[in-house]
């Protein structure tokens, strides 16, 4: 898909699709009242026979305007204009989006980033336009011998610009939005992958593949030995019942100064989680794949930060297993030592996360970290907790929970701040350990966090726990790529002004 920013006289543009906003009770927006004035009050007229009421995302193709060039003008509702927000608004970029694909067009200008969002820039609206494009051709079918057949013939979509002024904010962020959207759905394939296919060492494979496409980017990867040298018992514990061998993936994205602290994003990668002895119920149990999004997640950010070359130094790490029931898999009632010294009884062998995690949190001490923040598929509880909506946010730092709680917000990918209170940290205790892994079944996504946040005292540290928002089941089931979004809008608001 191409991407460009153009500006002109809109009404004599050739494009085979030109896209505009309208709002309820027949308000214009800029483009359109443009629009509506060289079609001698086409769109006015056609609008007050009531056929299209302009809710929320709603859309209507019309053709042959009088003094258009355009082939074809797609009307996109924008609701009441005094109740558009960012949420709204990607609600119409989303539907224009799905509409467009359908239209038997080559190309198409659309005028949506003009729409007046408070404390919004250009910038971030043709970003999030130039996402929802992207994403919205995404298709989870490379393992079909038939795949699904393209409906879209888009290859080229161009957002007008009202002046030069304006173009060359839109056009950074094409850059932005291209960046992410490929990221989150690197990520979404990954997590859309079946286990026989996406397994550690394909992931290592990646990571590989990836550094060698980007000259700022080095991976590494530990393999078992490397791990039982440095003690990494919890997660070694993990991978023992699996004939697939566990990888601790490091990726270091180098993008400033080498004595700058770097910001650490560690993702679970548990490729897939059957809960070992402790064996999980049957029904839903192939969306076990999806518990490597955490992984995912870190792939898709560091993709994304690599390809827009950001003035930051960042490093993922993915802890990356399977978790299979066998003869030397963890037993419930297991002791394990982490690679920190703690010992862990595994009073459940299902809550294998942590076991990987800790260790992968220990080891990135090495890195002297400004921040580390992990990603994982955790807890059921956080499902129950908050749905599919948000994702769940745990730290033992205000200020790093405040500035992901900011970026969430800024990219749509929101989170919600969970309890850290030390008197979760009571329900983790063992007679013969120095920790459980499992805390009993009140607050588990509290009790997952509090048992993390045991390896974590050096450093400011968050967790996200994104069991409700990695993917979405039934007939629509698929990875949603998130939090990748989040991640890179961190790290682009730690940059700041040294974006150019």
């Amino acid at each position: 898909m191409d991407f460009n920013v153009i500006t002109g006289t809109l009404n004599t543009l050739k494009t085979g699709c030109l896209i505009i906003g309208v709002f309820e009770k027949n308000k214009l927006s800029a483009s359109a009242k443009d629009l509506d004035s060289a079609a001698e009050k086409y769109l006015s007229r056609f609008l007050k026979k009531g056929d299209f009421k302009a809710t929320i995302g709603e859309t209507y193709v019309l053709h042959d305007l009088p003094n258009i060039t355009a082939e074809r003008i797609l009307l996109v509702g924008c609701g009441i204009e005094k109740d558009l927000n960012p949420a709204n608004y990607l609600k119409i970029l989303t539907h224009s989006a799905e509409t467009l694909n359908t239209v038997a067009t080559t190309n198409a200008i659309s005028c949506l980033p003009e729409l007046t969002l408070k404390d919004l820039d250009l910038r971030w609206k043709t970003n999030v336009a130039t996402r929802a494009i992207i994403t919205s051709t995404y298709r989870s079918d490379t393992l079909k011998t038939q795949q699904a057949e393209q409906t879209s013939r888009l290859k080229k979509v161009s957002w007008f610009a009202a002046d030069k002024h304006a173009a060359n904010s839109m056009k950074k962020g094409v850059d932005f939005g291209t960046a992410i959207a490929d990221g989150i759905n690197l990520s979404r394939e990954l997590g859309n992958l079946p286990g026989n296919v996406c397994t550690p060492s394909y992931l290592a494979e990646l990571a590989i593949s990836l550094s060698n496409q980007h000259k700022k980017l080095k991976s590494k990867i530990l393999e078992e030995q490397d791990m039982e040298r440095l003690g990494m018992g919890a997660l070694l514990s993990v991978s023992r019942g699996s004939r697939q061998p566990a990888k601790l993936i490091i990726m270091e994205y180098s993008g400033t100064a080498k004595d700058k602290k770097p910001v650490v994003f560690v993702g679970k990668g548990l490729t897939f989680d059957s809960g070992g002895i402790s064996i999980k119920p049957s029904p839903s149990m192939d969306e076990m794949k999806y518990d490597m999004c955490g992984g995912a997640s870190v792939f898709g950010a560091i993709k994304a930060i690599a390809a827009l070359e950001l003035p930051i130094n960042v490093i993922g790490v993915v802890p990356s297993s399977e978790n299979m029931p066998d003869g030397d898999a963890n037993k419930p009632g297991d002791i394990v030592t982490s690679l920190s010294g703690q010992t862990i009884e595994v009073l459940n062998t299902d809550a294998e996360g942590r076991l990987i995690l800790c260790d992968a949190l220990t080891y990135c001490e090495k890195f002297k970290p400004d921040v580390v923040i992990d990603i994982a598929t955790l807890t059921g509880a956080c499902v129950i907790a908050l749905g599919s909506h948000a994702t769940a946010l745990f730290s033992n730092n205000d200020k790093l929970a405040q500035d992901l709680e900011k970026a969430g917000n800024t990219s749509l990918d929101r989170t919600w701040r969970m309890p850290l209170w030390d008197d979760y940290q009571e329900q983790l205790k063992s007679n013969f350990a120095d920790m459980a892994n499992i805390g009993g079944r009140e607050g588990g996504s509290i009790t997952a966090a509090c048992f993390l946040s045991r390896y974590t005292k050096d450093y400011r540290w968050a967790h996200l726990d994104i069991a409700g928002s990695a993917w979405i089941g039934g007939s629509k089931k698929g990875s949603t790529g998130r939090p990748v979004s989040l991640l890179v809008q961190y790290v682009i608001d730690r940059c700041g002004k040294s974006i150019k």
